[in-house]
């Protein structure tokens, strides 16, 4: 690869003009040689190799075949095009455009099993090579590789061995070019450095204020410390000038080496070094000649230099903590990723979350997959219109002569600069925004799409001078953040900055940035995102006295039985918020973020009791039970309802589909909005601390509309620790539990199963325990019940009970079963009278939710049904009379065998893993949408015998064998499950197969699913689709026969005992799962006419949705039957249609009635 072989290959090359199969082939085997590569040869694996074929599956289920001209499993798709030696802005060439569509196209129809390559190149042989890349392998839009203004790589620059050397990657080893990858180990390693930079400007060897030898320094800079160690907030804006200035003088914004000269040149002079500083930090702030460097700076401006004359501006450090400062600035921070640097700084700089610094942060990626389908694709939409008009009306200008053609091409380019114009002045808010990583990758992909634009213009005649930037470039101005906390909204400034400048350098060179060259937009608003107040004060109670509460994390030791318990002395105030009120947004037309995860349950302990009652009252229509991330959702939603947004995509945590969540997500839809993406459950990592944790993400669009249902179907721990997943996609309406198909989450709860279920008993309080073996149970039994919660009925049971003072007064309990009592009295009470709640603290003796209802159901049932709300298999049993089950158990106040049958079926199980939520990767049993909104089959079904049988034989059939030691529920339907997907059992497994007789097990529920399926008039081979299907339509069906009080009540003697009406007769149900009676070629010919659009980029849009909608390709009067208007607008439909063949947007197709296009 030398030199002189670049020049031998270029001299060779330029300016051929053969044709474009003649040569390809022989460019790429020369320019392989070139690059020291190996050559493409035709092998059975097809993975490296010219004329590559692939086949196109199409929406009409029909198929079509193509050739790659050049394709390397893993590496590219490669199209080679010889464009006309005269194709100028004058003579307008889309080859090369065709070329990058035809090249993505084969890429996404590569089989699944191969993947999709990184990188597309398009080449124009003997001219130019252009360079694509799509780093997430995932079928998002291929970018200009690096960046618009430098993907293409003209024959002449083969000559630079950094642009061979490119190439040779992209052949070799194209997953080193990935930039995400190139900057994490350069930002992780800087943010190690300011981690232990910072740790010892704010630790106690620190204050001592020792310099280099060991000896004290004066008392000046002990105060300095000490004012550090009380307020980190100096240590964190003088490190964030610090690292503003490494990267200000790597991309030559102040002198080459300015900042680190000044580091190594005052290293054994501290105190000078800190005058130095505050000097070249005034100077970036005004601008002009600075004595520290003997030279002028650029005027800098922004936040981020003022307050020289502040004390804690520029802080004396150690030599130690200069030379920590030194390696640093010798990083290249060229390369630092500001996506990720953002979030590790903040850890480096919070004392308390300094130990997660080595943990997990966010991949890029994961930002990508929220932020390029709810901000970047609607405006590449936008852009391929506007693209696509350009290009229709520069085909026409090719048809014209002087005057007509300048005119024609101008009106082209008006096109372009329109959309440019719309890109610059779109907002993207982030309503909680952290280090500002989202607002960052968005950033990006909008300068990408810029550069593209710009890139068409200069296509069409444009120069770079004739622009016009002024006004019309994207500016950090458009993207908008809010932030609670401070030195996050600082840091996220500092990374926008950082970003902005990088790119914009990257793609423009040093010489545009100009004066001042940072600005203080103000668009990162340091407040609260949700909640607006006038006044904030301590809350006192009527006597005057200051309300408090515990800190919620101090213990102390209970003097008596040695247990921790709350610290009563530990108390924070309790805040009373004035005019408390819905906080406002800025305006955007996009809102994309990750806010805040607490749950419903933890907010009053995290935020406050006054906090949460403001808030619950300024947010009346946000359901109490919803997570605190639902505020965000709730709000973004109502803007997209109201048309002010165009989208929102914000993370959630993957209980969004649970009940109390998804009250929100339903009440959004119903408003006039549809999910346009989803992904229920995916990794995560939490910015604080690098937990990986569980996220859905959703994306919300204004109007009906089908939408993407990603599912993560594996996960892959990657280079640095993270999560790299596969996904699998659907095409359909999203409903609200984030699911395509039958419409599960609206069906409706029934009255014929109210009144049933309830969630055991809440003990609170760990005096009610009282373990198998303790005395009270032999002298005080009558105050005792056997407790039971999940793991006593999927492990091994614990034999434990509880006291349960239900229905007793505090005397009355204290008088009758006075040891029960003082277990209660030392245990229990001392962390009650801690709660805030009246009633757990007023009621200490009794449980905190003692369940009466559930008490009541139960009552003369001598057996009840039971399942665990969190389990890995959803199992149901009967437990006897007098068992109490505790919050981990759902219990079903019926003792029919008939109803555990019916519960324990897959046609049960599927609509309660679809109506409930999980908790991890557990399924959790919610009864509200799992049993309540379930309609069982008719009670005169002719299957009922045979149900109840069954059933009874199955919990007899595990009581049984669960007495043997060591055998336990959740390891029995282990090896059902492994039975049923046909897999090879371990010796463990064979052994539990042995012991617990699974054959047995599997054969009596294979017998009991049939039952309960024939009782549905279901066929046995009925799939998830079809069960599901069945019961949405039986649930409508039952509430409508139920609102004028035909109710088929479950246990009528119970629910209905004074008005039981006989039941009524179940009308007869085939069970085929509802189809859309849809005849493609009657819908053809009934098609509604629509109104000719009255502008070209509409009219782009409008054929484009045509064929794409459109389930067979249509021909050309097709087309324009379905369109109405005047004028000769059917004249240009032909080059519209080879315009939108250029941008990939449709394919033509021969038919024996002449040439047609699908979408």
């Amino acid at each position: 690869m030398t030199d002189a072989a670049a020049h031998d290959f270029i001299a060779r090359w330029s300016g051929t003009a053969a044709s474009e199969l003649a040569t390809a082939q022989s460019f790429v085997i020369d320019l392989c040689t070139l690059l020291g590569v190996d050559k493409p040869h035709a092998t059975p694996a097809q993975d490296y190799m010219f004329e590559r074929p692939i086949t196109f599956t199409h929406g009409d289920g029909s198929t079509s075949s193509g050739r790659i001209d050049c394709y390397r499993r893993g590496r590219f798709v490669l199209e080679a095009k010889k464009l006309k030696a005269a194709a100028t802005a004058r003579s307008f060439d889309d080859g090369l455009l065709r070329a990058r569509s035809q090249g993505e196209n084969y890429a996404r129809a590569l089989p699944a099993s191969e993947g999709r390559p990184p990188f597309v190149l398009v080449v124009d042989v003997g001219t130019v090579i252009e360079v694509y890349a799509e780093f997430s392998q995932s079928g998002g839009t291929y970018t200009p590789y690096p960046d618009p203004r430098s993907h293409r790589l003209p024959l002449a620059d083969l000559a630079k061995p950094e642009v061979r050397e490119r190439l040779r990657r992209i052949w070799e080893e194209p997953e080193s070019l990935d930039p995400a990858r190139i900057s994490a180990q350069v930002t992780r390693e800087v943010a190690a450095l300011l981690a232990r930079l910072a740790k010892s400007l704010e630790s106690p060897a620190a204050k001592t204020g020792r310099d280099g030898t060991g000896n004290y320094t004066s008392n000046t800079a002990q105060t300095q410390y000490q004012q550090a160690q009380e307020a980190p907030e100096i240590v964190a804006n003088f490190l964030t000038r610090c690292l503003f200035s490494m990267f200000a003088e790597d991309v030559e914004l102040l002198p080459k080496g300015a900042f680190l000269g000044l580091l190594q040149t005052h290293r054994n002079n501290p105190a000078t070094l800190r005058q130095m500083l505050r000097t070249l930090w005034a100077d970036m702030d005004r601008g002009g000649f600075s004595p520290a460097l003997a030279q002028d700076v650029l005027h800098f401006n922004g936040k981020l230099f003022k307050g020289a004359a502040e004390d804690g501006y520029s802080l004396l450090l150690t030599p130690e903590q200069i030379d920590l400062l030194i390696e640093a600035a010798r990083a290249n921070w060229r390369e630092v990723e500001p996506a990720i640097f953002g979030t590790l700084l903040e850890r480096a700089l919070d004392p308390a979350e300094r130990h997660a610094l080595g943990a997990h942060y966010t991949p890029r990626a994961y930002v990508e997959r929220l932020v390029l389908p709810t901000v970047i694709e609607p405006l590449r939409a936008a852009w391929s219109d506007a693209q696509a008009s350009a290009l229709v009306l520069a085909h026409e200008a090719a048809a014209l002569e002087d005057k007509a053609r300048d005119a024609k091409l101008a009106e082209a380019r008006a096109e372009v600069q329109k959309f440019l114009h719309q890109l610059c002045a779109t907002r993207v808010l982030d309503p909680a925004c952290g280090s500002a990583n989202f607002l960052y990758v968005t950033l990006e992909h909008l300068k990408r799409l810029e550069g593209e634009v710009v890139n068409q213009l200069e296509a069409l005649g444009h120069t770079q001078d004739q622009l016009g930037f002024e006004g019309e470039t994207v500016t950090l101005q458009q993207l908008r953040g809010i932030e609670l906390s401070e030195r996050a909204a600082a840091l996220a400034e500092l990374v926008l900055w950082i970003g902005y400048l990088q790119w914009h350098i990257r793609s423009r060179g040093r010489a545009s940035v100009a004066e001042p060259v940072v600005h203080n937009y103000g668009n990162i608003e340091c407040r609260d995102a949700v909640l607006a107040w006038d006044a904030q004060e301590v809350a006192y109670d009527g006597a005057g006295r200051l309300q408090s509460r515990w800190d919620g994390s101090t213990f102390k030791t209970h003097p008596v039985t040695g247990e921790p318990v709350p610290d009563e002395a530990a108390q924070v105030p309790q805040w009373r918020y004035l005019g408390a009120r819905k906080a406002g947004w800025p305006q955007a037309d996009f809102i994309v973020g990750n806010p805040p995860f607490i749950g419903a349950a933890s907010m009053r302990a995290a935020l406050g009791d006054g906090y949460v009652q403001a808030l619950r009252g300024a947010w009346p229509d946000v359901p109490e039970s919803a997570d605190f991330v639902m505020f965000w959702w709730h709000h973004a939603a109502q803007q997209v309802a109201a048309g002010a947004v165009q989208r929102m995509g914000l993370i959630t945590t993957n209980s969004l589909r649970q009940t109390f969540n998804r009250r929100v997500v339903q009440a959004a839809l119903d408003a006039g909005t549809h999910l346009h993406m989803a992904v229920p459950d995916h990794p995560w990592v939490d910015a604080a601390n690098g937990a990986a944790v569980r996220i859905a993400m959703t994306v919300l669009a204004a109007g009906s509309g089908e939408g993407r249902l990603q599912t993560v179907t594996a996960e892959q721990a990657g280079e640095f620790g993270e999560m790299t997943v596969a996904l699998d996609e659907q095409q359909g309406l999203i409903h609200a539990d984030l699911r395509v198909g039958a419409d599960v989450a609206g069906a409706k709860p029934l009255q014929s199963n109210e009144r049933l279920t309830f969630r055991g008993v809440t003990l609170m309080g760990s005096g009610f325990w009282v373990a198998p073996d303790d005395p009270l149970i032999g002298t005080e039994p009558a105050a005792l019940k056997p407790l039971r919660n999940g793991r006593d009925l999927t492990d091994s049971p614990r034999g434990v009970y509880a006291i349960d003072f239900f229905g007793q007064t505090q005397e009355s309990a204290r008088t009758q079963f006075p040891a029960a009592y003082q277990r209660v009295l030392e245990g229990v009470k001392p962390e009650r009278d801690q709660s805030q709640r009246a009633s757990y603290r007023e009621k200490w003796w009794l449980f905190a939710e003692p369940r009466p209802d559930m008490r009541q159901a139960l009552h003369g049932l001598p057996r009840f049904i039971a399942t665990p709300m969190t389990a890995k298999h959803r199992t149901f049993q009967f437990l006897p009379e007098g068992v109490l089950p505790d919050q981990g158990l759902i219990a079903f106040a019926t003792s029919d065998a008939f109803h555990l049958g019916v519960l324990s079926s897959i046609v049960h199980l599927q609509w309660a893993a679809v109506q409930g939520g999980t908790l991890e990767d557990r399924p959790r049993y919610n009864n509200s949408r799992c049993f309540e909104t379930f309609p069982f089959p008719a009670e005169d079904t002719p299957h009922r015998a045979r149900i109840a049988q069954l059933a009874e034989q199955i919990d007899a059939h595990r009581k049984r064998v669960l007495t043997q030691d060591g055998l336990t529920l959740t390891g029995l339907y282990n090896v059902l499950a492994a039975l049923r997907e046909g897999r090879t059992l371990s010796a463990k497994e064979k052994a539990i197969h042995a012991q617990g007789l699974a054959g047995v097990l599997r054969e009596l529920h294979d017998e009991l699913d049939a039952a309960v399926l024939a009782a549905y008039g279901l066929p046995a081979q009925a799939d998830t689709g079809a069960i599901l299907a069945h019961l949405v339509q039986l649930n409508a069906q039952r509430t409508a026969e139920e609102a004028p009080g035909r109710v088929r009540w479950l246990r009528p003697a119970f629910q209905n005992p004074q008005n039981s009406p006989q039941n009524q007769e179940l009308p007869a149900l085939d069970g085929q799962t509802p189809e859309a009676d849809f005849d493609c070629k009657k819908s053809l010919s009934k098609q509604e006419q629509s109104p000719w659009p009255a502008t070209l980029p509409e009219q782009v849009r409008a054929v484009a949705d045509a064929l794409a909608s459109s389930p067979v390709p249509l021909t050309l009067p097709a087309i324009e039957a379905r369109f109405k208007g005047r004028g000769p607008w059917k004249k240009g439909l032909p080059t519209l249609l080879q315009t939108l063949e250029a941008l990939g947007r449709a394919q033509p197709v021969a038919m024996e009635s002449g040439p047609a296009w699908r979408g």
